[in-house]
C-alpha cells in the first residue's frame, strides 16, 4: 500500500495513554495505526521527540465575518487555529452581523465562509426572544448547537445580538429539546451585574480591579443556577461556556449527579492569568466574566485536575486595537487566544501540574466532539479523520505580536514565555501549519453539520 502520509516516530497520545507508534493517513482518513509502516508513502514526517496528538476541536470562537471582518475574518482567524493546534471549530453567532438568528443569516455566513478557511468549521445557532420561530430552521439547516446569553448584550447596532429573558431561554429550551440539540448558555445575572456597573461608573470607580468587582462570583453561580433549573423542567442539553468559578463547577457536578444533562467548558485564559495581573496587562485581558483573584483561581485549577471540568475552549473574541485602549469598563470584553490555546494549556498543565497528557487530548479533542456529535473528530483511531498535531514539549518561545496571524495582532499573551509548541497541524490528513514554514497550502477547510 502507498499511504498518502505516514507520521514516524511520534509519542502518540490516545485516550488510553500514549504509545510509541507509527500512524499512516489515506485518504484524508486514518487507515493504519502500527509498531512501525514500512510501506511508501507520498509524504514522512518524523515526529521524534514530539507528541502527536488530534488536533483541537474549540466549540467557542467568535469570526466577525460578515459585518465586522475588520476585527477577525475566516482567513485569519483559521489561519491562527491552524498555527494553535486547532483542526475544527464551532463559530458563535454574534459578534457577525447580522448576528446568526434566521437561516438567512446563516447563509451568509456559509457563503462568506466557503474557500477561506484552513481548518474544518461549523456554525451555532442564536435564541434571542424574537426567534423563538426560527430554531427549527436552524436546526434544519445544520447548525451544531445553539448559544444564548443570560447575561445583559447592550447595543445600538441594527441586527447585533440580543440577550434573553428567563421566558425565552424556558419556551427556547422546550423547543431545542424536542429539536435534540443542545443550548450552550453564557451564564451571569444580567440585573445585579448592570446596575452594579452603573454604580461604579457613577462614582469614577473605573480601575481594573473595580471591573473584577463589577461581576462578582454569584452572579455567575445564580445564573447557572436557574439555567440549570429550566433544562431540568424542560429535558434540554445544556452546556455552560466559560465557567471561571469552582462554585459555579460545584453546581453543575451536582446537576450531573441529579441526572441532569450539563456540560461544562473553561477556557485557558482563566488558568493563565488573574485579577492581580490585570492592572498591569489592561483591557487587553479584559474578558466577561472576568478574571478572578489568585485564590478563587486554584480553586478552579482543583477542578480541572480532577476531572470536573469537561473540555477547553478559546473564547477567541478578537476587535480592532483601539476598542482595547482606556476605560476597562468601555474597552471590548474579549480575549484573543486560539493560536495559543494548545501549547500554552499544556505547559501549564501537562508540564507544570501533572495533568495526564491522555487527560488533557480529553480536555482539547475528545470530549468537545462527543458532546458536539462530531464522530470523525477529537481521536487519534482508524477511520477517523487525519486531525493531527504535533507538540514538541521541549521548545520555548515568547508570543510577539509579528507573529501572530489575527487581522489585529494584540494578544494579552504578549510576552508571555511559553514552555512548549505545536509544531505541525494536519488538517484530514493535510499539512496546513508547520513552525518553520507557517501556513502551508491553500484553505481547505469544509463544513461540519450536525449528526443528531
Amino acid at each position: 500500500m502507498t499511504y498518502d502520509l505516514i507520521i514516524k516516530g511520534g509519542n502518540v497520545v490516545f485516550r488510553d495513554g500514549v504509545r510509541h507508534v507509527d500512524i499512516g493517513v489515506k485518504n484524508e482518513k486514518i487507515s493504519c495505526i502500527a509498531e512501525q509502516i514500512t510501506d511508501d508513502a507520498k509524504e514522512v514526517i518524523d515526529a521524534t521527540g514530539q507528541y502527536v496528538m488530534p488536533g483541537m476541536v474549540d466549540t467557542h470562537v467568535h469570526i466577525s465575518e460578515p459585518g465586522r471582518t475588520h476585527w477577525e475574518g475566516f482567513e485569519t482567524g483559521s489561519k491562527a487555529m491552524a498555527a494553535g493546534g486547532t483542526t475544527s471549530y464551532v463559530e458563535m453567532p454574534l459578534n457577525a452581523l447580522p448576528a446568526t438568528i434566521n437561516k438567512s443569516a446563516l447563509d451568509l455566513k456559509l457563503e462568506a465562509a466557503v474557500k477561506q478557511n484552513y481548518v474544518d468549521y461549523g456554525f451555532y445557532g442564536g435564541l434571542v426572544p424574537e426567534n423563538l420561530d426560527k430554531l427549527e430552521e436552524l436546526a434544519n439547516a445544520g447548525v451544531l448547537a445553539f448559544k444564548c446569553f443570560l447575561s445583559d448584550i447592550t447595543s445600538d447596532v441594527p441586527e447585533d445580538f440580543t440577550h434573553v429573558d428567563d421566558y425565552t431561554m424556558y419556551k427556547g429550551m422546550q423547543k431545542i429539546a424536542e429539536l435534540g440539540g443542545i443550548l450552550c448558555i453564557h451564564a451571569e445575572n444580567p440585573n445585579v451585574t448592570k446596575r452594579i456597573t452603573e454604580e461604579m461608573i457613577k462614582e469614577g470607580r473605573t480601575s481594573a480591579a473595580d471591573y473584577v468587582d463589577s461581576r462578582p462570583t454569584f452572579t455567575e453561580v445564580e445564573a447557572v443556577q436557574r439555567a440549570i433549573l429550566f433544562a431540568k423542567e424542560t429535558g434540554c442539553k445544556l452546556h455552560l461556556v466559560h465557567i471561571s468559578t469552582s462554585e459555579a463547577i460545584q453546581v453543575i457536578q451536582n446537576a450531573k449527579a441529579d441526572g441532569v444533562d450539563v456540560t461544562v467548558e473553561s477556557c485557558p485564559h482563566y488558568f493563565a492569568m488573574n485579577a492581580e495581573m490585570l492592572p498591569e496587562i489592561g483591557p487587553r485581558a479584559k474578558c466577561q466574566p472576568p478574571l478572578r483573584r489568585a485564590k478563587d483561581q486554584e480553586k478552579l485549577w482543583e477542578e480541572l485536575l480532577n476531572g470536573n471540568i469537561d473540555w477547553l475552549t478559546s473564547d477567541h473574541s478578537p476587535c480592532t486595537e483601539d476598542l482595547k485602549q482606556g476605560n476597562i469598563f468601555e474597552a471590548w470584553g474579549g480575549i484573543s487566544g486560539v493560536q495559543n490555546n494548545v501549547d500554552l494549556m499544556f505547559d501549564l498543565a501537562v508540564k507544570q501540574r501533572g495533568l495526564a497528557v491522555e487527560k488533557f487530548v480529553d480536555l482539547i479533542a475528545y470530549n468537545p466532539a462527543q458532546r458536539f456529535n462530531l464522530p470523525n473528530k477529537g481521536e487519534i483511531a482508524v477511520t477517523k479523520d487525519a486531525d493531527i498535531i504535533l507538540v514538541d514539549p521541549n521548545q520555548s518561545y515568547v508570543v510577539k505580536r509579528e507573529d501572530l496571524y489575527y487581522k489585529n495582532k494584540h494578544s494579552a499573551y504578549e510576552g508571555r514565555q511559553i514552555d512548549c509548541r505545536v509544531t505541525k497541524t494536519i488538517v484530514r490528513g493535510n499539512v496546513v501549519f508547520d513552525l518553520e514554514q507557517g501556513i502551508v497550502g491553500k484553505p481547505i477547510g469544509k463544513l461540519l453539520s450536525a449528526t443528531r
